[in-house]
């Protein structure tokens, strides 16, 4: 009886221990079946993430590519203008003074202006390169628009200028004013010596100031200025800097001590005889060495050695080579490269214009001025002061459906510094005919009164009259130098 229930209660329990354990693996098998679906789950998820992740990846880039592609914008302005200097501005201020309700654009990449005619007392140390420098949205009115940007191809026939950031700017009139190019990198061994090693020049807004600090150091030596071949940008300024630095060696007493040499290209003094004759009288003041047909070809800074090419009066070439204390470098100058490979271009590459209206001689909508332009003036911002008139007024002839009529005669202006307070004012047109603006006093005289004009009155009349847009024209009288002539 108790064996039997002993039997019992183990098959019980054994039958227990069987259900229990089927039990528990009906659960491991749920709980495993759970977590396969679970993790089934998790790869689904993270596939349909990194999907997802993918799809968002594509827009982004699709986005970011299609912002770049809208970047390249085309804009139309009824007047668009190439170039910030002395002409752009003049002509942008100009026409707003005559037309406030002409859309106008201004392409100029550069943020500082410079008033370029001080260049040369600043170089003699009479005038200061802060005095000389302002800010380009400073001059410019505030509704024209300045696109900070450089121009790089021109279709003219699509009336369509293409930028260096690829955006296209179309117009109705263009004005072509973007200044010359310096090519420094024409004289060899120039550029990695320029600024130090006695090596210096006034056109540049970098190196002006190395100007003054070669001449102040000076106490005796070899100093050579050279001017290379035509054109350059104010044809007196490679000579003018030159006689302040003579000037400043006689106001110390030490000019004996000095050999002055002026290394010119070209085979005279001047371009204009009647100006040239009186400058050569300054030279010989002064003791000055003149070497004409004397071409700078390269420079060794550091062994302080010039080497010219010397063209003499046969035409023969050779070669010399000359040591310096200072040198002072007027860089070859030229029309800018994408100005020179454009429709617009001349053979010679300048903007290709008629003389006296500065209309473009293939494209009637299109107007140039200043140093880039073909017209055979001096390049001076004298100059543009007497040009701006006639382009503003052919364009604004034009927009009324009127003919274009001529209106420059060639004018250009070099005040000639002399000494540190003298100017010899030369004024002349085409075909170097002397005009000057001032009656009664012969133009080939050393003016104190010029010199003043030079550091204080012109400088004022270009920030605060020419560049605004106001109209200054003194007339000048060919008449005037007639009287003189017989003096000589």
């Amino acid at each position: 009886m108790a064996t039997s229930k002993v039997k019992e209660t183990k098959a019980k329990t054994a039958a227990k221990s069987k259900a229990s354990a089927a039990k528990t693996k009906v659960k491991a098998s749920a709980v495993k079946t759970t977590v396969k679906a679970s993790a089934s789950k998790a790869k689904a998820s993270a596939v349909k993430a990194a999907t997802a992740t993918k799809a968002t990846v594509a827009k982004v880039k699709a986005k970011v590519q299609s912002t770049v592609q809208s970047a390249a914008k085309v804009s139309h302005y009824p007047v668009l203008i190439i170039g910030g200097g002395a002409a752009g501005v003049s002509v942008a201020n100009t026409l707003r003074r005559k037309s406030t309700l002409l859309e106008i654009a201004l392409i100029e990449p550069s943020e500082q202006h410079y008033y370029q005619p001080g260049f040369t007392i600043i170089g003699g140390g009479a005038y200061s390169l802060k005095k000389a420098t302002k800010q380009e949205a400073d001059l410019l009115h505030p509704s024209i628009i300045w696109v900070k940007d450089f121009a790089e191809t021109f279709e003219p026939k699509k009336n369509s200028v293409l930028l260096k950031s690829g955006d296209t700017i179309t117009y109705d009139y263009l004005v072509v004013c973007p200044g010359l190019q310096l090519d420094w990198d024409k004289i060899s061994g120039l550029e990695e010596t320029l600024g130090k090693n006695g090596v210096c020049s006034n056109y540049s807004h970098k190196h002006v100031e190395y100007t003054w600090e070669c001449i102040k150091g000076l106490e005796s030596g070899t100093t050579l200025f050279t001017q290379p071949p035509m054109p350059i940008k104010c044809a007196g300024a490679p000579q003018k800097i030159m006689y302040l630095a003579a000037d400043r060696f006689r106001k110390k007493g030490i000019l004996d001590k000095f050999d002055i040499q002026f290394c010119n290209a070209g085979p005279g003094m001047f371009g204009v005889p009647f100006f040239a004759k009186a400058l050569s009288k300054v030279i010989a003041d002064y003791g000055i060495t003149t070497n004409f047909g004397n071409n700078l070809v390269a420079i060794d800074g550091k062994a302080k050695k010039a080497t010219f090419e010397v063209t003499d009066g046969d035409g023969k070439k050779s070669t010399v080579t000359k040591d310096f204390d200072m040198i002072h470098v007027t860089p070859p100058q030229s029309a800018p490269d994408f100005i020179k490979s454009s429709p617009l271009a001349n053979a010679g590459g300048w903007v290709d214009l008629n003389d006296r209206t500065l209309q473009h001689n293939k494209f009637a909508n299109i107007f140039g001025l200043g140093d880039a332009g073909s017209t055979p003036n001096a390049k001076t911002a004298a100059a543009v002061r007497k040009q701006v008139p006639v382009v503003v007024k052919n364009i604004l002839r034009l927009i009324e459906n009127e003919a274009v009529q001529e209106g420059y005669d060639g004018y250009g202006s070099c005040p000639l510094t002399t000494s540190l307070n003298t100017v010899m004012l030369a004024e002349f047109s085409y075909g170097g005919k002397v005009t000057p603006s001032f009656p009664k006093l012969d133009p080939r005289e050393n003016r104190f009164i010029w010199w003043i004009g030079k550091k204080i009155g012109f400088p004022w009349l270009y920030w605060y009259w020419m560049l605004p847009g106001h109209t200054l024209d003194i007339p000048s009288k060919e008449s005037y130098a007639e009287e003189f002539l017989d003096k000589d």
